[in-house]
């Protein structure tokens, strides 16, 4: 049987390990890119798994001041789409990060 000194500096390793896998994980999420779209893809938002926009397209048919509603609302729908992409990608990647951990239904991370 293993004392509690080798339990215990065995679980802050593990704890160590797990927190440098999390600090991959993050840093690789804001590597990882997802589109969204709208209108049939007349507006494009290029953002980061962590939800960090990086572009924005607009198809010049679009540029007209009486249509400005029309615009505003197909930024705000391109904008939850790539949020809703980023999730995703974000959620497969932490994904595989635990998957061999042992945690309880419903457990999530980071702390």
């Amino acid at each position: 049987m293993k004392s509690m000194e080798d339990m215990i500096k065995a679980a802050q390793e593990a704890a160590a390990t797990v927190q440098a896998q999390m600090q991959e994980a993050q840093a690789k999420l804001d590597s990882v890119e997802v589109e969204g779209m709208s209108g049939g893809g007349l507006v494009r938002i290029t953002a980061t798994a962590k939800g960090r926009i990086k572009a924005i397209s607009i198809d010049d048919s679009l540029i007209v001041p009486a249509d400005k509603q029309m615009l505003e609302d197909l930024l705000a729908a391109a904008f939850n789409d790539a949020r809703e992409k980023a999730d995703q990608a974000s959620n497969a990647e932490m994904g595989k990060m635990t998957s061999g951990l042992p945690l309880p239904p419903g457990f999530k991370l980071p702390f």
